[in-house]
């Protein structure tokens, strides 16, 4: 059986549930919370381990940094079996009350990214599926952790916060204030490829973030908290989910 061509894997190596970081270190965290988790393939950025959580057959792979590697690793594991995405990542805030090591579950992004746009107008909103999103929060609830929901932002550069020796440095403050004002929770680097490709391709998706910096504060990353409790989250959705169908 022929594999996908970036991830390294093909039918039957991964779940229907697939929790995705950027990270593929992270990938070994969350495949801890599994049993029987085996690791199924490591090529490029995407790292991929399967496994069970009260006998639901879920994966989690690895991502890799921003949108463009976001939306192959969708579309390839959609194309194995894959149909409900969430996205277990870090970002830096934008709000003062959404504080280190909160989780944000997003709702929706803001698309200031390149990717999706050769996917579909800019017209098109980058939206969280429903379903996906309320397992979430219930999870989120259920398990007591801080949480925040609501639009995220998500972008291509990572260096531009706080620049200021950039070409576009004035503009991009004046972006950030707008962003700020219009309540924004939070900026990433993924979010509008999750979003807008699985939107398109009839797949379900969702989001939680960890809290490690402070981006209104020009402290993109402060600390690595929060990624456990997001993890969790994931995972307890993921039964909730099950449980719904």
């Amino acid at each position: 059986m022929e594999k996908e061509y970036h991830i390294g894997l093909k039918k039957g190596d991964v779940g229907r549930y697939v929790l995705l970081p950027g990270d593929p270190a992270r990938t070994e965290i969350i495949a801890k919370h599994f049993e029987n988790a085996r690791e199924m393939g490591f090529t490029r950025e995407y790292r991929t381990f399967t496994g069970t959580v009260d006998g639901i057959k879920v994966s989690t792979t690895s991502t890799g940094i921003g949108c463009p590697s976001t939306a192959i690793a969708i579309e390839e594991l959609a194309k194995i079996g894959a149909d409900t995405f969430i996205r277990v990542g870090t970002a830096g805030s934008l709000q003062k009350e959404v504080k280190l090591g909160d989780v944000v579950i997003s709702t929706g992004a803001v698309r200031e990214e390149g990717t999706t746009r050769q996917y579909v107008p800019l017209s098109y909103p980058a939206v969280a599926d429903l379903d996906v999103t309320q397992a979430l929060v219930e999870a989120a609830k259920k398990l007591g952790f801080p949480h925040h929901t609501g639009i995220v932002h998500c972008k291509d550069a990572f260096y531009t916060e706080g620049a200021k020796d950039l070409p576009l440095a004035e503009h991009n403050e004046e972006m950030w204030k707008a962003w700020y004002r219009s309540n924004v929770l939070a900026t990433s680097m993924e979010s509008s490829a999750l979003f807008v490709v699985s939107s398109i391709k009839r797949l379900r998706a969702g989001e939680v973030l960890a809290i490690i910096g402070l981006t209104y504060a020009d402290q993109p990353i402060e600390k690595k908290v929060g990624i456990t409790e997001a993890i969790k989250i994931a995972i307890e959705a993921v039964k909730i989910l099950e449980k719904g169908r």
